[in-house]
């Protein structure tokens, strides 16, 4: 039995700055301003960005996504029922842990070989732009 572990991969505010760089050329390019955070596989915050006309009502939801991601270990969305949402669960589980849980995309867990880093939250445009921006944004530390 292992009474620790060894060699685990560590997000730095570097890695975080990169994530960020990504995601913010990435909401330039589809030209959608957005809020967008980087926390730590604790969900603490590492990096921020409130792009220029970025709605100021998103930035707590950006950090909600990128938390619940890394507590979560997956990325955020509507909790399932076979291959349909669950209003009912999402909604439970959000107002029983919003810190670890919300119905909304836009929050992507960030990995390095196989382990969890961090993670990254976006919100500001709709889901499917917060999603693919927050994607951009993890495709920086594939390349590391």
């Amino acid at each position: 039995m292992a009474l620790i572990t060894r060699n685990h991969p560590k997000l730095t505010l570097e890695g975080a700055r990169a994530v960020l760089a990504a995601a913010e050329k990435h909401a330039q390019d589809i030209r959608c301003p957005m809020n967008i955070a980087v926390v730590d596989e604790g969900a603490h915050l590492l990096a921020f960005a409130r792009m220029d006309g970025a709605k100021p009502a998103s930035i707590s939801v950006a950090l909600v996504k990128a938390q619940a991601a890394a507590m979560r270990r997956a990325p955020t969305g509507s909790a399932m029922s076979g291959d349909q949402p669950n209003v009912v669960l999402s909604l439970g589980l959000a107002l029983a842990n919003s810190s670890a849980q919300t119905p909304i995309r836009g929050g992507v867990p960030l990995s390095v070989d196989s382990q969890i880093v961090g993670a990254i939250g976006v919100s500001a445009g709709s889901e499917d732009q917060d999603l693919e921006v927050a994607r951009a944004g993890a495709a920086a530390l594939e390349k590391a």
